[in-house]
């Protein structure tokens, strides 16, 4: 029985009977490390792989796994996913995601590495919050309040930015962003309070009010608009935002707002005493310092059998 913090709880699940590991890859271990990277920071939460079996399709795999809880009369519940035969991704639900012993490890290193838009926080990218955000969206307007709160809460973060026009949605996503990109790179700290206005004047963004409400968020920023109305026309800053739609979709954000923390992808719409716990809990899985003074201890968790 696998949990964050074993207690006295008598085991709920059945116990595990060879004949249902019949594949070679993977092994128990890395799926229980996969489980702790996805359930870890819920430390009410057991669970137990019961079965990997081999499918009749070459190099897939069968994972069954049984969760429960240490609650009292607590249910069992099982979930099943698919490993692929590369080891490093799964079929879970109606989508495929990254799998391993440190799933989130391939996505951590490339948005280090690519993750080029406005930031804030720490200089350090060991700890790296990335938030994927459309100018023109609703719920990413509602998001800045808890992406505010994370930037108090994890002093030690460095957040970015990074623009997610989803323009078949929003017809002046794309023009926002190219004004952002120019905005950035005029001056970093000016772009956030450049989308605070986007954000605050969004019912303006038509046809009819959409360019001078653009210029108007600049000006608020403290720049010159025409000179940012200039550059966000050139090809080159409409191919950053190309670039930038391509990163959120390589990273596999499929809507506004997301939030890369340290390569684990989440919805920005969870309650937000959870998203701050699963934060807390990635930095202790990364080993780094989130500068929260309440997180966990900086080590593995330990196993509850």
């Amino acid at each position: 029985m696998e949990s964050l913090n074993p207690t006295g709880k008598a085991d709920p699940f059945p116990p595990v009977n060879p004949k249902f590991f019949t594949a070679p890859t993977p092994t128990v271990d890395t799926v229980n490390a996969f489980l702790k990277s996805l359930w870890g920071y819920d430390a009410n939460r057991i669970w137990r792989v019961e079965a990997i079996q081999a499918t009749a399709a070459p190099g897939v795999s069968k994972v069954v796994v049984f969760v429960s809880d240490k609650s009292p009369n607590a249910k069992v519940q099982t979930t099943a996913f698919f490993v692929l035969p590369d080891g490093t991704h799964a079929l879970a639900g109606d989508g495929v995601v990254p799998f391993g012993a440190t799933p989130f490890a391939s996505l951590r290193k490339m948005l280090q590495d690519k993750a080029d838009g406005a930031t804030r926080g720490a200089a350090s990218k060991d700890f790296l919050l990335v938030e994927f955000a459309d100018l023109q969206c609703p719920h990413c307007k509602d998001a800045q309040t808890t992406m505010d709160q994370l930037a108090k809460d994890f002093p030690n973060a460095r957040i970015v930015y990074q623009s997610f026009p989803l323009v078949d949605l929003h017809p002046f996503a794309f023009k926002a962003a190219a004004y952002g990109v120019c905005v950035t790179k005029q001056k970093n700290d000016a772009f956030f309070l450049y989308a605070s206005a986007v954000y605050e004047t969004q019912a303006a963004l038509t046809p009819e009010t959409g360019d001078e409400t653009l210029k108007h968020a600049v000006t608020k920023a403290g720049l010159d608009a025409a000179s940012i109305e200039a550059c966000a026309a050139t090809q080159a800053t409409k191919d950053a935002v190309t670039a930038s739609i391509k990163l959120a979709e390589d990273a596999g954000a499929d809507q506004t707002p997301m939030l890369a923390v340290n390569g684990h992808l989440l919805p920005l719409t969870i309650p937000y005493e959870t998203l701050k716990t699963v934060v807390a809990y990635q930095a202790v899985l990364d080993g780094v310092n989130s500068g929260v003074s309440d997180a966990p201890a900086r080590k593995a968790p330990t196993l509850g059998k």
